[in-house]
């Protein structure tokens, strides 16, 4: 079974970076799947943030291209979200989740973490 976690702060002030870590249980991050960052605002649907594939390529959502970047650190089989200059509508809980391509889904998803963003 593949479980993923996240970790990071709660919360951020405004104007500074999230930064958030996912480690991967069960395969590994250079494995044929990719590895993405999904938000939920709250009331409302999904936003795929990204993605990093297994050769370490990272892929993002058009609006977020300028602020997010998304790494790995292979060693530690894990994978990170940076999201800078947040404001309070950045507020979401952010999950992890492993991305088959061919497919076209996420299947196995992290628990999520809520990160608010607030003086």
């Amino acid at each position: 079974q593949v479980q993923l976690q996240e970790s990071g702060p709660g919360l951020v002030k405004p104007s500074q970076t999230l930064s958030l870590r996912c480690t991967v249980f069960g395969d590994s991050i250079t494995s044929h799947y990719a590895w993405g960052w999904i938000r939920q605002f709250p009331g409302k649907g999904l936003e795929r943030m990204g993605i990093i594939a297994n050769d370490g390529t990272a892929y993002y959502s058009p609006p977020l291209k300028n602020r997010t970047s998304i790494s790995r650190d292979t060693a530690k089989n894990q994978f990170s979200l940076q999201l800078t200059s947040v404001t309070p509508d950045d507020t979401a809980v952010y999950y992890c989740a492993r991305y088959d391509r061919p497919r076209v889904m996420y299947d196995y998803w992290g628990q999520g973490t809520q990160v608010t963003v607030s003086s």
